[in-house]
């Protein structure tokens, strides 16, 4: 069996995440479109295919990772170029590599970097309405960069996630960057790993501070278990940049 390893750039914003399990699966993710390309490509079935980092509901990727293991003689080009031809035009296969039988596109994954796009130009692009937040009004970055370092570090993000029944919910960010002209805000999160909604709240509470609707005291608040935390951000903006290993 080989091991190949692919790169994918996608648009999220009609799919259901990467995968959809439990009492809400559904056949209309991303994993599901490229696994039923897969199928019909080698010829086989049951096909597994490893993400290094699960997007949610509407999340884009610039650089998801994923591998599946397949008895096909294809070439590596030949496999790009029939997943392209076949998948939906907002899912791309951007590069091919046939790698180690050991490498494991979750498991040896060491860092994950999430980027937020939002517009606060005057008048909203009709152009990028899909795929960027628009504040209508200009966030502080002072207090969002000032807060963000309270992230920064090994902690318990389980009130910063909405994944209740994960075991091990402590994460470590190693770094967090929010710059911008007077067009576009971007903030940059890189972890270890990210909890499900996890990328989302923190963007979120980051947000409402930069309005003035909270505090930076209210993340060790929240962290403590003193307050609860406030909305995700909307997923229109949020985008997988990178997964490094």
């Amino acid at each position: 069996m080989r091991n190949i390893k692919i790169t994918i750039e996608y648009d999220g914003s009609r799919y259901q995440g990467w995968t959809r399990l439990g009492k809400d699966e559904s056949n209309n993710t991303i994993s599901a479109k490229i696994i039923d390309v897969l199928g019909k490509m080698t010829g086989e079935k049951n096909i597994e295919l490893n993400c290094g980092c699960r997007t949610e509901v509407g999340v884009h990727a610039y650089a998801q990772v994923a591998n599946f293991k397949t008895s096909s003689n294809l070439s590596t080009k030949d496999i790009q170029h029939y997943l392209n031809r076949y998948l939906p035009m907002d899912i791309a296969i951007t590069e091919v590599e046939e790698v180690p039988d050991r490498f494991h596109a979750q498991l040896n994954a060491v860092s994950k970097t999430y980027v937020y796009r939002m517009t606060i130009m005057d008048v909203p692009s009709v152009f990028e309405r899909k795929h960027t937040y628009h504040c209508f009004k200009t966030p502080d970055k002072k207090a969002m960069q000032q807060a963000a370092l309270l992230f920064i570090g090994e902690h318990d993000f389980r009130n910063f996630s909405t994944a209740k029944k994960s075991k091990n919910t402590t994460r470590e960010v190693y770094d967090i960057d929010i710059y911008g002209d007077n067009e576009e805000m971007q903030i940059l999160i890189q972890a270890d790993d990210f909890l499900h909604n996890m990328a989302r709240l923190m963007i979120g509470t980051l947000l409402d501070i930069g309005f003035g609707l909270r505090k930076k005291e209210d993340i060790e608040a929240i962290f403590n278990g003193e307050k609860a935390v406030g909305n995700p951000c909307d997923p229109k903006g949020l985008y997988l940049q990178e997964v490094e290993y």
